[in-house]
């Protein structure tokens, strides 16, 4: 049987701002089976000046965020192609999802900064970007998207579970993919170490020297989202809006209060694990280093949770959006109605 073989370049910028995440990725496609060769992968760590900038880029009025929405796509296209030089790569093509400033699914809106066009402009190479907004008009969540190359290249696994800014799972269900957003995850943790002038709680060390505020958890674990079924997802806004005014009201130590969220995400996270009987689960994202969540994981649902090497903790999600977009340039499904509750499967991203 004739195998066939696609090269695609993935960037990814998520919600934790720590960077981009480039990976060049080899895919090859046998029957009815996908594998892939990791090749190249790095994260370019972001300046203070563009984590700003990113971080505010919903304050923007209209005229100054499609000027923004290009100048980041052209230092997202000058990124990649320093990447795709120094390292002699010939990709079919470049993957990018961007980096998500609005995400309100309920009102048709999921916006994802960095123009694909200026990525082509630089690059000179075929470009695919804005892998949302084509399902949130058919109805969908626009998210999350990783769950096909769950599913496609990670069957092996009962279930993926990304600990990224927001924790989110992926798994089969009678036949079905289903998938959805958990929590919050990495993006309070950060920005309530943030206090202390960190950046982030290394292995967790801080959250574990902490103690549980029982009122605290009570209220995180009562908030409305958790009553609500699949699909749904979350996003900067409503941890914005609803999280964060909430631990604000708190007025103990920084350790007792990412001990307690921490508690909160691995009780959410452990809950669905049960609900569903998952047992080989996949963990990766920046979470995946937090020692001290990973044991609260565990002891809520024990021994299930496999922790991926270092290369599929830091770059998956980036791998697998490379996937979607030779998935897209093959006009093929990239986007499950299962997952997100769109009117039906979709190809989702533009090409430029």
């Amino acid at each position: 049987m004739d195998i066939q073989e696609y090269k695609w370049v993935g960037l990814m910028s998520g919600t934790s701002l720590d960077g981009l995440d480039m990976v060049y990725v080899e895919f090859q496609h046998k029957g009815e089976t996908w594998d892939y060769t990791l090749g190249p992968c790095q994260t370019l760590p972001y300046s203070s000046d563009l984590v700003y900038k990113l971080e505010n880029a919903h304050l923007l009025d209209g005229k100054n965020l499609i000027s923004w929405h290009l100048e980041y796509g052209k230092i997202l296209g000058k990124m990649a192609d320093r990447f795709i030089k120094t390292h002699q790569l010939a990709p079919d093509g470049i993957a990018s999802h961007g980096h998500t400033i609005f995400h309100q699914p309920s009102e048709g809106i999921s916006f994802q900064l960095g123009h694909g066009a200026a990525i082509h402009a630089i690059t000179g190479i075929k470009t695919i970007s804005d892998f949302r907004t084509l399902d949130v008009m058919l109805g969908g969540q626009g998210a999350p998207l990783v769950p096909v190359g769950d599913r496609m290249l990670f069957s092996n696994y009962d279930a993926c579970l990304n600990l990224g800014g927001i924790s989110n799972i992926s798994f089969e269900y009678h036949g079905q993919t289903i998938a959805f957003d958990i929590s919050p995850c990495n993006m309070v943790l950060n920005k309530i170490i943030h206090s202390l002038n960190m950046s982030y709680d290394d292995k967790g060390q801080v959250a574990r020297s902490g103690r549980l505020i029982p009122e605290l958890l009570d209220e995180l674990n009562r908030l409305s989202y958790y009553t609500l079924s699949p699909p749904k997802s979350l996003g900067r806004e409503w941890v914005e809006e609803t999280v964060i005014p909430l631990i604000n009201k708190y007025n103990n130590t920084v350790a007792d209060i990412l001990h307690t969220v921490c508690e909160h995400i691995a009780s959410k996270i452990a809950k669905i694990i049960n609900q569903y009987n998952l047992h080989h689960i996949l963990v990766t994202g920046g979470g995946a280093y937090h020692d001290f969540l990973l044991e609260l994981l565990d002891k809520h649902s024990p021994n299930r949770i496999e922790k991926g090497a270092n290369s599929l903790i830091d770059f998956k999600e980036a791998i697998v959006f490379a996937f979607l977009g030779m998935l897209k340039s093959l006009d093929m499904e990239n986007t499950y109605q299962s997952v997100t509750g769109a009117k039906r499967n979709s190809s989702g991203g533009m090409i430029c």
